[in-house]
């Protein structure tokens, strides 16, 4: 039995107990609806999509920055067991190609934004939104909702690419709502919560973090196009953030803000931070200002909210350090094992594996990546962790960027913690590059803060030398401008690697 109803339900709910609440507001747009006005659009924009031939398993692609129309459009689909399909605007036609290929999508609404990208897509009619096509499909007589099924995809969003051609996570109807519950009973977010939607809705973070698990609940979600530090301070100036989810260099932007020391942080409760481990000097600078900033951990194919920390505790501030994520969440069940799946002692490092109602269906028709993604019951994320006595769980590095020096593992997170300690230094990347003594080394690709008087790779190798054993120690160096980041804030290495090699 599911723990809570479906998507297709929540506003619903809603609109019936409480449906002068306001649900959605987009400042730029000048638009705020309340529980009862956001459902009666999903139930006229359901029913226009119905009445155009959408049918239970059909995908609709969207091409826009983040919009109240994309929310009401996700629900629409949720009511007749369809698929959500939102596309990163960051990727090229041809890469936008490949998914669209790949899905086939009934259409592609999209935004003006976008509309010249839309253009040059084919395989489906491209809409965009306040069109006389788009008014169409709002203009049909509502229609009974098909019985949702909690197995149903909901959602199909793609993997980064990062590591080879993108893959389309099936994220089921039982997946998400099992997320929300997860970060409603572990985060404790409720009716009474505000957040700001900045992250892009075609990232899990940009969904599924805090905005439709607060939708389940009942709160307020401030849909923002795309992330803007000085609207972001903003809305927590003027008490309209409650709860707020960012990746580390959206924390950076927002703490270099000049509006950052006068801003009053008294309404966040708690601030999470995904896409990478939070520097501790970032979690500090925040815990500072009254803000408790901590560590979260998820991926796209295990629901998202995976973890959280114990709260009402004296001793909950002081424990939020660099990479440490905290307990397993409600649903969510974890171990760490080694490389036969066997469970490591406490403290000893291996790969992260989840079980629980939070997890995805597989890939979109790539069965045998479905095959290899999970053993069992549970989910291999492919991220190194540890594991302590009291059930603590703590990030080390993702599985594949471990390299083998001399024999000895060597995890590059641990090389970036102490490497960003140094005071020249603002942001680095640790990878590993062949080597015929030692088989791998590290190469350290490093932005400085003073590009006119860096220090001497020799300077680095001695600061690093004081805090780590020498077969950990880089052996190249290469000074950047700046790092290859994805859309969630995570580094690109394999560009860095194409760097290497060509010299």
């Amino acid at each position: 039995m599911l723990p809570s109803p479906l998507p297709a339900a929540w506003l619903a709910f809603h609109a019936q107990i409480r449906p002068h609440a306001l649900a959605l507001t987009d400042a730029q747009r000048g638009e705020a609806l309340t529980y009862q006005a956001l459902y009666q659009r999903v139930v006229q924009r359901s029913a226009g999509l119905v009445a155009a031939g959408l049918q239970a398993g059909d995908r609709v692609a969207v091409l826009a920055d983040n919009r109240i129309e994309t929310l009401v459009l996700l629900f629409a689909l949720a009511r007749h067991n369809a698929l959500l399909l939102p596309l990163n605007w960051r990727l090229t036609v041809s890469e936008l190609q490949f998914q669209l290929d790949d899905t086939c999508p009934r259409w592609l609404f999209h935004d003006d934004t976008h509309a010249t990208k839309a253009a040059q897509l084919t395989g489906c009619p491209a809409i965009a939104w306040g069109s006389p096509a788009d008014a169409d499909l709002m203009s049909a007589v509502a229609t009974a909702p098909a019985l949702p099924h909690p197995e149903a995809p909901l959602l199909l969003l793609y993997t980064s690419g990062t590591t080879g051609q993108p893959k389309g996570a099936l994220l089921s109807q039982r997946m998400v709502t099992a997320n929300a519950d997860n970060t409603a009973l572990s985060w404790g977010v409720s009716a009474e919560d505000r957040t700001v939607a900045h992250a892009p809705f075609f990232h899990t973070g940009g969904l599924n973090v805090l905005t439709l698990p607060l939708l389940q609940r009942g709160g307020v979600v401030a849909v923002m196009p795309r992330f803007d530090a000085g609207q972001v301070l903003a809305a927590i100036q003027a008490r309209a953030v409650t709860v707020f989810f960012g990746v580390p260099t959206m924390y950076e932007q927002l703490a270099a803000h000049p509006d950052f020391a006068a801003t009053d942080f008294a309404p966040l409760r708690f601030c999470v931070s995904g896409g990478a481990p939070c520097p501790d000097a970032l979690i500090a600078r925040y815990q500072s200002h009254g803000v408790t900033l901590q560590q979260g951990y998820g991926l796209t194919e295990a629901g998202v909210n995976c973890f959280a920390w114990p709260r009402a505790t004296p001793a909950y501030p002081s424990k939020i350090v660099s990479g440490k994520v905290g307990y397993p969440n409600w649903l969510t069940r974890a171990r760490v094992v080694d490389a036969l799946g066997k469970p490591v002692a406490a403290g000893a490092t291996g790969e992260l594996w989840l079980a629980g109602s939070t997890l995805c269906s597989g890939y979109w028709q790539r069965p045998e990546a479905t095959a290899a993604l999970f053993c069992g019951d549970w989910l291999k994320t492919g991220d190194l962790f540890t594991v302590d006595a009291n059930g603590c769980y703590t990030i080390v590095d993702r599985l594949k960027n471990l390299f083998i020096s001399g024999g000895e593992n060597v995890y590059p997170a641990e090389l970036e913690t102490h490497l960003r300690e140094h005071p020249e230094v603002v942001d680095c990347a640790v990878i590993g590059v062949a080597d015929d003594r030692w088989g791998e080394v590290g190469c350290a690709f490093v932005v400085l803060r003073d590009d006119e008087s860096p220090p001497s790779t020799q300077a680095l190798h001695d600061f690093m030398a004081t805090r780590l054993a020498r077969y950990k120690l880089p052996r190249h160096y290469r000074f950047v401008k700046s790092l290859p980041l994805s859309s969630t804030g995570k580094v690109m290495k394999p560009i860095l690697m194409a760097a290497w090699q060509r010299g």
